[in-house]
């Protein structure tokens, strides 16, 4: 699924992955964000952090009645208030990716998949 979208010069197709990227960059710059995780990692109780190539399988992106909705996994440090971490996160990844791509997200989900020491 791509995002498409049409201004007066044509039509503009944005991937899932370009979204990914925008959304990890800007997740991975907030304090206290140790990392980017992937949805199965609780599941499958793997630990380990995804690197900037990978950032799409810790971001997910839906549509939905209201807009496009964004999912985003993370690991974050430990001893750091995680209601503050969750919450610059959500502000971080809306606006990046509405000043990047000018398209309005309905919401930003942060999921947190674990704790680690910094």
């Amino acid at each position: 699924m791509d995002i498409d979208k049409k201004n007066q010069y044509g039509s503009i197709n944005i991937t899932l992955d370009a979204v990914a990227a925008v959304a990890g960059n800007a997740a991975t710059e907030c304090y206290g964000v140790v990392g980017m995780s992937s949805k199965r990692s609780i599941k499958e109780e793997i630990n380990e952090l995804l690197k900037k190539e990978n950032y799409s399988k810790g971001i997910i992106v839906k549509k939905n009645k209201e807009g496009l909705e964004v999912d985003v996994y993370i690991v974050v440090g430990y001893g750091l208030r995680i209601t503050e971490i969750v919450s610059a996160v959500q502000k971080k990844v809306k606006y990046e990716l509405e000043r990047t791509f000018d398209i309005k997200f309905s919401a930003i989900n942060v999921y947190v998949q674990g704790v680690k020491n910094i």
